[in-house]
């Protein structure tokens, strides 16, 4: 089976993967600048420590307007987006994500370089990246404002080199120790100090097992050398208390609250918890191949055949599960569960997906490119239900990137020796046309016009919010207007926001009109991202465009000058 392996790569041409790789790219910058992209609602409020912090014209503390959500992260990633919007001059999307994808893509980078030396084929390293970027988390968390994109790449970096450089770099007694422990405390820095829990037990893990669990020479040459590791990576981390003035603040906010809150099970008992429900370890076990999306079939078919190989696994393999296993236990501990605390170990995923890649069976890759189809179909007719509605969404990009996609799926099926080739194609196409439905929502149509923007200059505006700091948004949309945001969930009636506010944004039905006599200051469409559970049955039940897609209107109320208005409070 590994001779068919590599005979597989062997044959594999050059230009084929050179022209998916930039498929990739392209595919990873698409869009970068839209307020819909897949992505999380923490992004807004990084945004929002990060715009306040860089009009403080300090670098700390760090500034927020959120109740409770200043010092939620180390100074890093804010330090970051301060420095690529020029101290936020640049303020768009675009500045602040672009370095997100720098760190995606040289995460791949580091995946296709192992990839290369363990298979011994540079098709295996260019395979590994490629699916390292195919997978949905990569995509969703990998292109945001957000922490994972450089602490995947500052976590992953320390067993790169270990494993890159092997004999070398584990018999080192000072310089690699130092530099893994200067490369853990970055991570750190972006994320948390508790990253070195799974971090140092992973190390430990590997450090044994590389003295083939000879306890001896371990304590007397390893346990040092961890030490070291440990230390300095502690040390850049505490850096954040030497130069922030208020480390008390630091203390409480983010080492109290941030972190030891979460192993507070929130009204359940922690077992409760553990056991049952949206945050149990149950859900947290299907993480791998959550975080995979499309190709979650292969993902779950790498487990079985990793345990029908666990007695003929070399050593790399060993390795890369070691650094699944800890992850999944360490953050199988607090009470508060979820998939993407496991996208740390996604570049290894990748890895092990490409080095058995011959190894699991064509009938995985094909439900897979069955899935990508479905996904395709939902795709199309999302668009043309939209198109029917409003005229003039999709261009003919759309429908012939659609098209190609949905042949490349059939090709890949029917022909079996272009199955595993275009499977990662298909997954990044498809990522593509998904970013391509939701791109006239960042154009014209989702967006105010000039004439609003000019009517709420300098003016206080009240809009929906469903999210810790989701107003933000609302900066990049009428972004001379002075934002606040009220709580939209429940929805709140039309009569109580005319009273409160004297301008106003509501989301309604496609279908529905405002009120009638409330001034229309402009419209924009917009993709609804939370629903309750009525509305979930509702889609279920066939109402998907209604519940999916609304309307929102940009309003003035009869009182108009806001001296009628009440002082309400709003979503902080």
């Amino acid at each position: 089976m590994l001779r068919d392996s590599m005979r597989y790569f062997a044959e594999s041409r050059p230009l084929q993967y050179l022209a998916a790789v930039v498929l990739a790219v392209f595919v990873y910058f698409y869009a970068l600048d839209g307020l819909h992209i897949p992505r999380n609602g923490d992004e807004n409020v990084y945004a929002h420590i990060t715009r306040l912090t860089a009009l403080s014209g300090d670098w700390l503390p760090l500034q927020s307007n959120l109740d409770n959500m200043r010092n939620t992260k180390p100074p890093l990633l804010f330090w970051q987006g301060i420095a690529s919007t020029e101290g936020g001059a640049q303020w768009d999307r675009w500045h602040l994500r672009y370095p997100s994808v720098i760190y995606t893509l040289l995460t791949a980078w580091l995946v296709f370089l192992l990839g290369r030396k363990l298979g011994g084929a540079w098709a295996v390293g260019a395979t590994a990246s490629l699916l390292f970027l195919a997978f949905f988390s990569t995509y969703r968390f990998g292109r945001p404002y957000l922490t994972n994109p450089a602490e995947t790449f500052w976590l992953f970096l320390p067993f790169f080199t270990l494993l890159y450089w092997r004999e070398r770099a584990f018999d080192s007694r000072f310089v690699v120790p130092l530099l893994l422990g200067a490369i853990t405390g970055i991570g750190l820095l972006y994320k948390s100090f508790a990253l070195l829990a799974p971090v140092g037990l992973a190390l430990t893990w590997w450090y044994l097992f590389q003295r083939r669990y000879r306890l001896r020479p371990f304590l007397l040459h390893d346990v040092s050398r961890l030490a070291i590791v440990a230390i300095v990576a502690l040390a850049v981390f505490a850096l954040w208390f030497v130069l922030d003035p208020d480390p008390q603040a630091v203390w409480q906010e983010f080492v109290v609250g941030e972190n030891a809150g979460k192993f507070d099970p929130h009204g359940d008992s922690y077992w409760m918890k553990l056991l049952w429900g949206g945050s149990s370890v149950w859900v947290l076990l299907l993480g791998y191949p959550l975080n995979a999306g499309l190709l979650a079939f292969p993902v779950m078919a790498l487990f079985v055949v990793a345990w029908q190989r666990r007695y003929r696994m070399n050593d790399e393999e060993r390795m890369l599960w070691m650094w699944m296993i800890v992850l999944f236990v360490i953050f199988a501990i607090p009470s508060q569960r979820s998939a993407r605390y496991l996208i740390d170990a996604m570049p290894g995923v990748a890895l092990l997906l490409a080095l058995n890649w011959q190894r699991i069976p064509r009938v995985v890759f094909i439900a897979s490119l069955l899935a990508s189809a479905a996904v395709l179909a939902l795709f199309g007719w999302l668009a043309y239900n939209l198109e029917a509605q409003m005229s003039g969404l999709y261009d003919a990009a759309f429908w012939a990137v659609l098209a190609i996609t949905l042949l490349l799926s059939v090709l890949a099926v029917l022909q079996a020796r272009w199955t595993r080739g275009l499977t990662n194609v298909v997954a990044l196409l498809t990522l593509l046309v998904l970013a391509m439905l939701l791109r006239p929502f960042d154009g014209e149509a989702g967006r105010f016009d000039v004439a609003a923007q000019q009517a709420t200059q300098d003016k206080d505006v009240w809009v929906p919010c469903d999210f810790r700091a989701s107003w933000e948004d609302y900066r990049f949309l009428l972004p001379a207007a002075r934002i606040h945001g009220y709580h939209a969930q429940p929805p709140v009636p039309m009569d109580e926001l005319k009273a409160n506010y004297a301008l106003f944004a509501v989301q309604l039905p496609l279908q529905d009109k405002p009120c009638a006599e409330c001034e229309v200051l402009g419209s924009r469409l917009e993709i609804r991202g939370r629903h309750n559970d009525e509305e979930i049955k509702a889609m279920l039940g066939g109402d998907v465009m209604q519940q999916l897609f609304v309307r929102e209107w940009l309003l003035r109320a009869p009182a108009g000058d806001g001296e009628k208005m009440q002082n309400v409070e709003g979503c902080r």
